[in-house]
């Protein structure tokens, strides 16, 4: 396969798994990150950014580390699962994260941005 059209293959994949996990995360939360992100609310943006950031090293993490877009598509769509079975349980860790989002609170909007980042961290590590 010319090297173009394998860049092209792994690049639309990327894209396509960053699209899906953001529309499950957007769906699976309690409240409307993008509602209350353009209302200027900076809790639901960094959870929604450390959620982000997260999912994005495991997918950085899978190109690097397999052989095809084959291996690389189900390393990252298992670590998208990961991703989402950790907000599940963060979620019901700390409790009435809802309010505390749509209240605004940084403090506790940051802390669930880095409990993701910290989870894609980890993903990312054991994928390679």
């Amino acid at each position: 396969m010319p090297p173009i059209l394998n860049y092209a293959i792994h690049l639309f994949l990327a894209a396509l798994l960053l699209v899906m996990f953001f529309a499950i995360y957007t769906r699976i939360t309690p409240y409307n990150e993008v509602l209350l992100i353009r209302q200027g609310n900076p809790a639901a943006s960094l959870s929604l950014s450390g959620a982000l950031i997260g999912f994005s090293m495991t997918i950085a993490s899978s190109l690097i580390h397999t052989a095809n877009y084959q291996q690389f598509f189900l390393w990252a769509f298992g670590a998208m699962a990961v991703q989402i079975l950790a907000y599940f349980a963060t979620s019901q860790m700390l409790k009435m994260s809802r309010d505390h989002i749509e209240n605004g609170n940084t403090a506790y909007g940051g802390l669930l941005g880095a409990i993701s980042l910290s989870i894609g961290a980890i993903n990312a590590a054991c994928i390679s």
